[in-house]
Protein backbone atom coordinates (compact mmCIF):
# COMPACT_ATOMS: atom_id res chain seq x y z
CA UNK A 1 0.00 0.00 0.00
CA UNK A 2 1.37 3.33 -0.82
CA UNK A 3 1.54 6.63 1.90
CA UNK A 4 -1.19 8.09 -0.30
CA UNK A 5 -3.47 5.50 0.18
CA UNK A 6 -2.85 5.27 3.98
CA UNK A 7 -2.82 8.51 4.83
CA UNK A 8 -6.06 8.51 3.18
CA UNK A 9 -7.47 6.49 5.82
CA UNK A 10 -6.58 8.68 8.70
CA UNK A 11 -9.52 11.23 10.47
CA UNK A 12 -8.10 14.65 11.46
CA UNK A 13 -9.73 16.83 13.92
CA UNK A 14 -8.41 20.20 13.33
CA UNK A 15 -8.50 23.07 16.48
CA UNK A 16 -8.27 25.97 14.17
CA UNK A 17 -7.48 27.84 17.17
CA UNK A 18 -4.23 26.08 18.12
CA UNK A 19 -1.49 24.96 15.77
CA UNK A 20 0.72 22.42 17.43
CA UNK A 21 3.10 23.19 15.26
CA UNK A 22 4.84 26.65 14.18
CA UNK A 23 7.12 27.52 12.06
CA UNK A 24 9.98 30.61 12.11
CA UNK A 25 9.39 31.80 8.36
CA UNK A 26 12.41 33.86 8.75
CA UNK A 27 15.11 31.01 9.71
CA UNK A 28 13.33 29.26 6.56
CA UNK A 29 14.20 32.24 4.35
CA UNK A 30 17.27 31.60 4.80
CA UNK A 31 17.44 27.55 4.63
CA UNK A 32 19.16 26.39 1.43
CA UNK A 33 17.77 23.09 1.71
CA UNK A 34 14.36 23.09 2.34
CA UNK A 35 14.33 19.60 3.65
CA UNK A 36 10.50 19.76 5.47
CA UNK A 37 9.29 19.55 1.86
CA UNK A 38 10.98 16.17 1.24
CA UNK A 39 10.47 14.53 4.72
CA UNK A 40 6.87 15.39 5.48
CA UNK A 41 4.86 11.89 4.56
CA UNK A 42 1.53 14.71 4.67
CA UNK A 43 3.53 17.04 2.53
CA UNK A 44 2.44 19.77 4.91
CA UNK A 45 5.52 22.09 3.63
CA UNK A 46 5.59 23.34 0.22
CA UNK A 47 7.38 25.75 -1.75
CA UNK A 48 5.21 28.19 -3.44
CA UNK A 49 7.52 30.81 -5.52
CA UNK A 50 10.46 30.12 -3.61
CA UNK A 51 8.19 30.69 -0.34
CA UNK A 52 7.74 27.86 2.29
CA UNK A 53 4.24 27.24 3.38
CA UNK A 54 3.07 25.44 5.61
CA UNK A 55 -0.49 23.99 6.76
CA UNK A 56 -0.81 22.21 10.05
CA UNK A 57 -4.18 20.95 9.52
CA UNK A 58 -2.71 17.83 7.32
CA UNK A 59 0.22 17.16 9.81
CA UNK A 60 -0.50 13.14 10.67
CA UNK A 61 1.92 14.11 14.21
CA UNK A 62 4.77 12.06 13.08
CA UNK A 63 7.24 14.38 14.10
CA UNK A 64 9.48 14.37 11.04
CA UNK A 65 9.61 17.78 10.47
CA UNK A 66 11.26 18.53 14.00
CA UNK A 67 13.89 15.85 12.66
CA UNK A 68 14.17 17.09 9.36
CA UNK A 69 15.14 20.81 9.86
CA UNK A 70 18.63 20.99 11.30
CA UNK A 71 17.92 25.07 11.93
CA UNK A 72 15.53 24.85 14.65
CA UNK A 73 12.49 26.35 12.52
CA UNK A 74 10.08 24.17 13.24
CA UNK A 75 8.75 24.39 17.39
CA UNK A 76 6.24 20.89 18.09
CA UNK A 77 3.75 20.94 20.29
CA UNK A 78 1.39 18.05 21.75
CA UNK A 79 -2.55 18.45 20.53
CA UNK A 80 -5.09 19.62 22.98
CA UNK A 81 -7.10 16.86 24.06
CA UNK A 82 -9.62 15.65 21.49
CA UNK A 83 -7.78 16.94 18.65
CA UNK A 84 -5.23 15.74 15.98
CA UNK A 85 -4.89 12.65 13.98
CA UNK A 86 -7.04 9.52 14.82
CA UNK A 87 -5.61 6.65 13.07
CA UNK A 88 -7.42 3.39 11.63
CA UNK A 89 -5.39 -0.22 11.56
CA UNK A 90 -6.65 -2.70 8.92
Amino acid sequence: MKIEDRLSLLNYKTDKSFAHITVDHNICETCPDNFCTYACPARCYTLIEGKLNFKYEDCVECGTCVVACSHGSVSWNNVKGAHGVKYKYG
